[in-house]
């Protein structure tokens, strides 16, 4: 799987009222999915694979990608584990509209989660346990992108085996997006 085809991160919390989040439970995985094997997912508009991982890239308006603060859904299926990573890459947003919608999946987070601790890199915060990711990156024109991720309960093992097959952990792909060291 290309590094640079991983310039994507997670869109699944949202304020209700403004379109940014999703409904997540904890045995659910976002967008109403479900952590685990999987027998059918919408078609993507492509996939990578890389060792144990597929990646499925849904850009906005196809499968889960939905929703007007929707840029991007990418799904990580490990081939043992099923599913146990999904993406989400908001809108370029600046200013108070970037502030607002990164206060509202912030809230939504703390709510479901507890406090969050501080991520892999800056402007990133992990929530316990490593259920979830918040972080931004920038673009060329100065807005950003509001990215996160949500992982599975076999993600550590999905990741274990992907450093013995590739020689780094899954969660590098989505770290190269942030400057950050292995997750």
């Amino acid at each position: 799987m290309r590094r640079s085809a991983w310039v994507v991160v997670l869109a699944f919390l949202a304020s209700t009222s403004a379109g940014y989040a999703a409904e997540i439970r904890s045995s659910e995985a976002p967008f109403g999915l479900a952590w685990g094997p999987i027998d059918q997912v919408p078609r993507p508009l492509k996939a990578d694979r890389e060792a144990n991982l597929t990646a499925l890239y849904y850009p906005q308006g196809w499968g889960p990608a939905v929703g007007p603060g929707t840029a991007l859904v990418v799904l990580v299926v490990c081939r043992d584990e099923g599913l146990q990573q999904v993406v989400w890459v908001g809108m370029p947003l600046g200013g108070e509209e970037l502030a607002q919608a990164r206060r509202a999946i912030r809230e939504e987070g703390v709510r479901r989660y507890g406090e969050p601790e501080r991520g892999p890199s800056a402007d990133a915060e992990l929530w316990p346990g490593g259920r979830a990711l918040l972080a931004s990156r920038a673009i060329p024109d100065g807005r950003r992108e509001l990215v996160m991720a949500a992982y599975g309960p076999g993600y550590a093992a999905c990741s274990d085996s992907h450093r013995g097959q590739t020689g780094h952990v899954a969660g590098a792909h989505v770290a190269d997006l942030f400057g950050s060291a292995d997750r």
